[in-house]
């Protein structure tokens, strides 16, 4: 039986968190492998609404969850959304919850660096301002915080004295006043044994597990189009969202990744800035930011929405090596007369059945659409292949021909349980 890994395979908010819920039930381990507290998924549960950011959604399930060293980890946000949850009646302990040692921090420093450089940019990536950013940098850079050093007193003033001083030519730059490093060791070293509590070598446990016969489902967060490499560059985040991110972000080989699940909404949003050939500014946009409830988990940000982009999709499926995918929210498109699929890009004289890397030719995509039939019955709540309208049955379909990769599970609400399965991720 295989791990399975969870990728999203257009900007991001595709669904992932109902999908990783109710594979959660299948699996033994829950790791996140990347991103940080900016991108937010909400599970349904029993009627139960559960918002998270950071935690992995398996905690929601009593599985055992792990944090792994390719997420940044805030550590006061981490304990406020555990007492949150905790709130919730889900109780969080260092047996159910485990946070790499080797996992880097996000400082309240890395948030001013962020908000700083956004304020004063001409052009505007977008960015939530919670320091995501400025941390992995930090990391790349060689100079992070990370999680075991709040364990050494010692050598944690050493670690801030050395990263003030490159943050501190960067504050000055961006207006902000000097920060203030024996402030910054006191907030640290008050937190210290709460979040060193969940504390360890996550690859060494997760190894064991895998060797034991544990099947492991990994989370990513935000979206395949949002990756630093191979996103819309630089309208980008700031770590690899892609399926290979989950062994180094994990500790597990790449042997470890197994089955690649790609989850697609039936339709496209992203947040932010950036270019989206298939955004609607109409009452079909309209429609489908008020119906599919197009708003940030976290940020509360509205959605731009606008056709499903095949293109796109097929791209990402070839990048991730996705095997299938999950398409999400088809109960949105209930009641459209007509449907859309984005098929090419008109650039100039050329039509592209890709989306280029430069940022003038991403701007410049006219999308090539192919038009399909809709339906007036209603797809929500639908269990099983039999219940859904002819019509969306053929769409799916074109979308499996169009995409290059068959549809494993078919979400038709935000309920865990309704899910129609193709395929079962962990059997095939």
């Amino acid at each position: 039986m295989a791990n399975v890994t969870v990728v999203g395979a257009q900007w991001g908010d595709e669904g992932k968190g109902k999908i990783v819920d109710w594979l959660s039930n299948r699996a033994d381990i829950v790791v996140r492998f990347q991103g940080g507290h900016n991108a937010g998924h909400t599970l349904v549960v029993d009627g139960k609404v559960y918002k998270l950011a950071l935690l992995p959604s398996g905690v929601v399930q009593g599985k055992l969850s792990v944090i792994g060293n390719g997420v940044v980890v805030d550590p006061w946000h981490l304990l406020g959304e555990i007492e949150k949850i905790e709130q919730q009646g889900v109780k969080i302990t260092p047996e159910l919850l485990v946070l790499a040692d080797n996992a880097a921090l996000i400082l309240p420093i890395h948030g001013d660096i962020d908000k700083a450089r956004e304020a004063q940019s001409s052009q505007k990536i977008g960015t939530t301002g919670r320091g995501i950013g400025p941390a992995y940098e930090d990391k790349v850079g060689r100079r992070a915080i990370r999680v075991a050093d709040l364990a050494d007193p010692e050598a944690l003033k050493a670690k801030i004295d050395r990263l003030l001083v490159h943050h501190s030519a960067l504050r000055r730059g961006l207006g902000l006043p000097d920060a203030d490093g024996e402030a910054l060791l006191a907030q640290l070293l008050e937190i210290a044994p709460k979040v060193l509590a969940y504390a360890q070598p996550a690859w060494r446990l997760l190894d064991a597990k895998v060797r034991e016969g544990h099947r492991v489902l990994f989370e990513g967060a935000q979206g395949a189009l949002l990756d630093v490499d191979h996103g819309t560059y630089p309208f980008v985040t700031s770590s690899n969202t892609m399926a290979g991110q989950a062994a180094a972000g994990s500790g597990l080989g790449p042997r470890s990744v197994g089955y690649v699940l790609g989850i697609v909404k039936a339709y496209t949003t992203r947040v932010g800035e950036g270019p989206f050939p298939t955004e609607l500014n109409d009452e079909v946009g309209k429609h489908l930011g008020t119906v599919g409830r197009e708003v940030g988990v976290n940020t509360g940000r509205p959605r731009r929405c606008g056709w499903f982009d095949a293109v796109l999709v097929r791209q990402t499926i070839a990048i991730n090596g996705i095997h299938g995918v999950a398409l999400t929210k088809m109960d949105v498109l209930d009641g459209l007369k007509t449907l859309k699929v984005c098929v090419g890009y008109r650039i100039g004289e050329q039509v592209l059945d890709y989306l280029p890397s430069g940022m003038r030719d991403q701007a410049a995509a006219v999308p090539v659409y192919e038009e399909l039939e809709g339906w007036s019955e209603t797809t929500q709540g639908a269990r099983s292949w039999k219940d859904l309208p002819g019509n969306a049955v053929k769409y799916v379909r074109r979308i499996e021909e169009l995409i290059g990769a068959p549809v494993a599970l078919l979400s038709t609400s935000p309920e865990r349980e309704d899910t129609i399965l193709m395929r079962d991720p962990f059997e095939d």
